[in-house]
């Protein structure tokens, strides 16, 4: 019986171990203390309060802080959301949301981040910062501009697609060589956000992948800038990888992305 008993305890354990990819919600109260002479940094956020993209979080925040460095700017990385407050976010000239996932702001802290964006801080939003795991309607009018409805499953998940530029002459566009056709996790949408004042940078082609009848879009963003904003604001679909931010086409995008964001 104490062998049986045993053995359910540790069915019950293994059942109870928590997943990795959802952590629990938390909402963090006390500020970080910042490093010294940070002046127009960049803010590099990877709060997770939904999915965690465990896959390419610790990689692309490294990359993410090499670029502002090649861009002459220091950089902070953190998961502490109490960093958006008025105080501290002057410091900054762009805030990066690295797949920031789920509500991870506090009602004040969403509040800093509008007026940081009011008086022209820019944000740079990356692959889940875009997914439906955000309610706030202030985050999902400014940064998103439509709803994520979700992306290929099982085999189809990853899979190479052609990436078609539709604003070419874009700063955040500049350099990026054509054909690119990089391997991810395309990101479905239930509209196109160009009709929420979006302007979409660039595209997928349906044709050259397998979205499934129920993902595809027709004309299907993966990159767009909300051009009604004093502050400058870039989303982009890209980056369920790590590999991602190795791409010398998505590092030139991000770099692109951070500098003209950040002016």
């Amino acid at each position: 019986m104490s062998k049986m008993l045993a053995i359910v305890a540790l069915l019950t354990m293994g059942q109870a171990a928590p997943n990795p990819h959802l952590p629990t919600k938390t909402y963090d109260t006390v500020a970080p203390v910042l490093p010294e002479n940070l002046n127009r940094a960049v803010l590099i956020v990877s709060k997770t309060n939904g999915w965690r993209h465990l896959e390419h979080i610790p990689h692309s925040n490294v990359v993410l802080a090499d670029i502002a460095r090649g861009l002459d700017r220091k950089s902070y990385v953190t998961e502490n959301a109490a960093v958006f407050n008025d105080d501290q976010l002057r410091h900054f000239s762009v805030v990066v949301l690295n797949s920031a996932s789920g509500d991870f702001m506090t009602p004040d802290q969403s509040a800093a981040l509008e007026r940081f964006v009011a008086r022209g801080g820019g944000i740079v939003a990356l692959h889940a910062a875009g997914d439906n795991s955000h309610t706030g309607p202030w985050y999902t009018k400014t940064i998103i501009g439509t709803k994520f409805i979700g992306h290929p499953g099982g085999p189809d998940q990853f899979q190479p697609a052609r990436i078609v530029v539709d604003q070419p002459r874009h700063p955040v566009m500049a350099g990026v060589k054509l054909p690119w056709s990089p391997v991810d996790e395309w990101y479905s949408f239930d509209a196109n956000p160009a009709a929420a004042g979006m302007t979409v940078l660039a595209r997928i082609d349906e044709a050259s992948y397998r979205p499934g009848a129920k993902l595809m879009m027709g004309a299907h963003p993966v990159v767009w800038i909300n051009p009604t904003t004093k502050g400058r604001v870039v989303y982009s679909a890209l980056g369920h990888s790590p590999e991602s931010y190795d791409d010398p086409n998505y590092h030139r995008m991000l770099t692109n992305a951070i500098r003209w964001a950040a002016q």
